[in-house]
């Protein structure tokens, strides 16, 4: 990710830290699926991606970033207009006149459309300028680009650039036809040309253009010479250096082009009309003539749009991001979902903590009305470090491990999260495990392939870390799954990282105590059990023994699998 000058995701451009999250963790944490209802466009998926998997750990960034979303969030009248206005400023920074190399010449044409171009950056700067002036803005960063445009606007550069290309504009839009002789070999192709004069009023039926179709015309006489206005010059297009050599003389030229520049006004001429096919030495006699002005204008002011342009083009992706983010929440919260802004820990500890109320899983939204949706809470503390996730099948597992996951990477991304509150130290990398159904892209039905999987990502983790397993270990037998996992969870508690591990292992949950957690250290794995009530799945999740038997007994029970029922016994 470069770095700017002006950015509305990190306050220090010289301290810009990040950690990129893979694809498939973003798939883990079913958030591939939420971005394309987020964007309003395909193309804006990527730019959404790229943004949120650029994980920094920084608390300051989060805060930054989590301002600068309050205020978007709040001000719909400003995102709807500078989303417009930037579109126009990135369309002509990826393909207009900052891409060109600086010592490119310029065609005719091609002038003409940088004329254009200044004119709408011109026009963006003023109308930003404007948008965001008697606005409340309490976020630094939006303070910042405030600032910026101000420096920009009250900018010398800026009121020269203004200056010249309104009367450039002006006398383009004065010249309506060019005076264009021509030189025809034996088979009618023109083998040369030059320009005799720019002309206020267009061409018509009548007058030169009826003359000339008169002249081909077999009944007609064809002239045997070319008359020519003893007040003009003819200047040939192939001449060679001899034209840029009298170019002097073309410029003092008041008689016949009282504004070279006039002549930019031909690239606004559409191509479907087949102006495409007039011959490329028209191209090169206007540019010839005016080529001096062409390069004072990319001189005096190419250098100075190179950098104000950028800056502010730079900003489209960062603001399609919160902009797309703010539009998605706000129609949310009208639905009756709930989001609240997240709270970086003011003085974090040694141990990295986390404290969630009343929390959900974006993926819900789609399926689910809001007031059928279970909240939960969760809080990783010095104490608990590691949770065991146990409970039925469709008891929701799956769906509270990815939306913690998705707490955290919303919450450093600066966005609200779905939750009552969330106070939380920010992870420095989301870390994924989940099994072959849920992930397609690798094949876990080795055991030695998940193994190194699990190696590969403990390696990466750290105290600060938040890691993610999801029936890690489950390819092989429960008692081979079982031996593995207690290695692996002990080592985790080594390490101090934040993980949910969701398994059927109930066995591991349930002796946490006796194989997991020694005696004098801190950091404890505790038991989560996704509960039942009366036979059902209630989507809660509570710190408490594993149910196990007893649910499994439940189940039989209500189904008739026990020995009693199925013998016919009582």
């Amino acid at each position: 990710m470069k770095t700017n000058k002006l950015s509305l995701l990190f306050p220090d451009q010289d301290r810009v830290t990040y950690e990129m999250i893979s694809e498939e963790t973003w798939h883990d944490l079913g958030l591939d699926a939420v971005t394309e209802k987020v964007a309003a466009k395909p193309q804006e998926v990527p730019m959404i991606q790229q943004v949120m998997r650029s994980l920094t750990p920084d608390p300051a960034v989060t805060a930054f970033r989590c301002g600068v979303f309050e205020d978007i969030l709040h001000h719909p009248e400003i995102r709807e207009k500078m989303a417009k206005l930037l579109d126009k400023v990135k369309m002509f920074y990826d393909y207009g006149v900052v891409r060109r190399h600086e010592n490119d010449e310029s065609g005719v044409w091609d002038l003409m459309h940088r004329l254009e171009e200044y004119h709408d950056y011109i026009i963006a700067v003023e109308q930003i300028r404007e948008c965001l002036a008697d606005q409340d803005l309490k976020s630094e960063g939006m303070l910042n680009l405030r600032e910026a445009v101000e420096t920009i606007y009250r900018d010398n550069g800026f009121a020269g650039l203004r200056k010249d290309v309104e009367e450039m504009r002006v006398t383009a839009s004065a010249v309506k036809s060019l005076t264009v002789g021509i030189n025809l070999n034996d088979r009618f192709e023109a083998i040369n040309l030059g320009l005799v004069s720019v002309n206020a009023k267009p061409f018509t039926r009548s007058g030169l253009l009826k003359n000339f179709l008169s002249s081909v015309n077999p009944k007609d006489e064809i002239e045997p010479e070319a008359d020519w206005n003893g007040s003009t010059s003819y200047y040939p297009a192939n001449a060679g250096t001899g034209l840029l050599e009298g170019f002097g003389h073309v410029a003092e030229s008041a008689v016949i082009l009282r504004n070279p520049l006039a002549m930019l006004s031909l690239a606004r001429v559409p191509e479907a009309d087949g102006s495409s096919a007039v011959p490329r030495q028209m191209d090169s006699a206007a540019t010839m003539l005016t080529s001096r002005i062409t390069r004072k204008l990319r001189d005096t002011l190419g250098k100075y749009l190179n950098i104000s342009v950028k800056d502010i083009s730079d900003l489209i992706p960062e603001l399609t991001f919160y902009t797309r983010w703010a539009e998605y929440i706000e129609k949310r919260r009208a639905e009756g979902w709930t989001f609240c802004t997240p709270r970086v820990r003011e003085t974090p500890g040694k141990d990295a903590c986390t404290d969630a109320k009343g929390f959900y899983n974006l993926k819900l939204i789609a399926a689910e009305k809001p007031e059928r949706v279970v909240r939960n809470d969760l809080a990783f503390d010095a104490e608990k470090r590691v949770y065991i996730l146990t409970g039925a099948n469709r008891g929701g597992k799956t769906t509270i491990t990815q939306a913690v996951g998705q707490l955290f990477l919303l919450a450093q991304s600066g966005i609200s999260v779905p939750a009552e509150a969330f106070d939380f130290d920010p992870a420095d990398r989301i870390l994924t495990h989940f099994p072959a159904d849920e992930d397609k892209t690798l094949d876990l039905g080795r055991l030695g392939e998940e193994c190194r999987r699990f190696r590969d990502l403990f390696e990466k983790s750290s105290g600060r870390s938040l890691l993610l397993l999801n029936e890690t270990f489950s390819t092989t037998s429960f008692e081979e799954g079982y031996f593995i996992a207690v290695d692996a969870v002990k080592a985790i508690l080594s390490r101090g990282t934040r993980t949910i591990y969701n398994t059927h292992m109930h066995k591991l949950a349930k002796e946490l105590d006796t194989e997991i957690n020694e005696a004098g250290r801190t950091g404890r794995a505790v038991s989560l059990v996704a509960e039942t009530r009366e036979g059902k799945n209630s989507f809660r999740v509570r710190i408490a023994p594993p149910e196990g038997k007893s649910f499994a007994r439940e189940i039989a029970v209500k189904y008739g699998v026990t020995y009693d029922a199925l013998t016919g016994k009582r």
